[in-house]
């Protein structure tokens, strides 16, 4: 493990990296190996898989594969094929998704839910974008299940050229009553800041894709009126916190990683400014010299590449409670962050042997990862439980 670790210190990806800027604001020394309080158990393994969810009822767990594959794993460790899923358009960061469930489906069968999906949609030409459906997942017995009348209720508009920062994650706000949806800005900068597209904005919509009464631009056309907040670069990771408030967490360039605390019609900033600077060396103006705008909560430089997160609140890992646990793409492992009021500081990290694409926190309070992998012997499903 410290010698994959050397090797990758030394690369010119990691060197790259290296020479973005400063640590973390508010950042502490990361914690040491020894210092980690869980053990890990494999569970399965996937293909690059990129989200899971857990079904409230049965505890049966879901997974995304990028290629567009659907798998389920019983609570039992039986492992099945979902039916149905659209076709999705693969290549670069696209493909399937994410996955959610509607809220309070507690049944203890999986005959019937009613659940949501994003995937990377091919348009005219050489363009495509994010797309969000809706479905019933129809089950008989718990390893038989297909995707049927599946409708597409959301899509970025417009489809562009390239297949990078789709974003298109999903989360129900606590109450059940608004889908809040991810839409990167497609590596095309200026359409964070046009309120006239759905690009680089995080949209709120009532279950069925309609754009939700009360938004900040609610009197406007589409896509203007799904508009929740704009100036976002790449958001892989939406969670509410114990309190019901709304984060998102993004990538920046080279540097700038950033967790935002997330407020109706709230400017972003991208990319106006950042805490990084352009790839080529450019530089961005800091988040510091426009005050007028939202401020991150916590920006990382170098950056992190976090993959998604959750607020924790079991009570397996006690200490943790309230905090945000962030997977790391670069940073291999995990990053945990309090928070205080609207401000977040870096508590330490714990580092792991490949990079992590998604956690969830099981019924139980143990924490599952997704370790993010191309190929059926990588992209393993972790278990984390206290350690001794």
């Amino acid at each position: 493990m410290f010698a994959r670790r050397l090797l990758f210190a030394l690369s010119p990806l990691a060197l790259t990296l290296a020479s973005c800027g400063n640590a973390a604001t508010g950042e502490k020394a990361p914690a040491s190996e020894a210092g980690t309080p869980f053990k890990v158990e494999t569970l399965a393994q996937f293909d690059e898989p990129w989200a899971m969810a857990f079904d409230e009822g049965t505890g049966t767990l879901v997974v995304t594969e990028k290629k567009g594959t659907i798998r389920l794993r019983a609570p039992d460790g039986r492992i099945s094929e979902v039916k149905g899923v659209p076709k999705v358009d693969y290549g670069g960061q696209g493909g399937l998704g994410d996955f959610v469930f509607a809220p309070g489906q507690t049944e203890t069968t999986l005959d019937h839910r009613i659940v949501y999906l994003s995937w990377a949609e091919a348009g005219p030409g050489d363009t495509r974008g994010a797309a969000v459906g809706k479905a019933d997942l129809v089950c008989n017995g718990a390893t038989q299940c297909a995707l049927q009348n599946l409708k597409v209720i959301w899509r970025q508009t417009p489809k562009v050229a390239g297949r990078g920062h789709y974003s298109h994650r999903l989360r129900f706000s606590p109450d059940g009553n608004y889908l809040f949806v991810a839409s990167g800005e497609r590596q095309k900068f200026t359409p964070a800041q046009d309120l006239g597209t759905n690009l680089g904005k995080v949209l709120r919509l009532l279950p069925d894709g309609t754009p939700a009464p009360g938004n900040p631009w609610a009197d406007k056309p589409a896509p203007t009126n799904q508009i929740w907040s704009y100036g976002h670069r790449n958001i892989l990771g939406l969670a509410f916190d114990a309190q019901s408030r709304l984060w998102d967490l993004e990538h920046g360039p080279a540097g700038g990683d950033e967790l935002n605390l997330v407020k109706p019609g709230a400017n972003y900033g991208w990319p106006l400014v950042s805490d990084g600077d352009h790839y080529d060396g450019r530089p961005i103006p800091r988040n510091s010299t426009r005050p007028d705008l939202a401020q991150p909560a916590i920006s990382w430089n170098p950056v992190i590449a976090p993959g998604d997160f959750i607020f924790y609140s079991g009570d397996l890992f006690p200490g943790w409670k309230g905090q945000a646990i962030i997977t790391g793409l670069v940073a291999t492992g995990l990053v945990r962050v309090s928070i205080d009021g609207t401000k977040a500081t870096e508590e330490t990290r714990y580092p792991m042997d490949n990079r992590i694409r998604e956690i969830r926190q099981a019924p139980d309070g143990a924490i599952w990862l997704l370790e993010d992998g191309e190929g059926p012997e990588s992209g393993h499903l972790l278990r984390l439980t206290p350690a001794g």
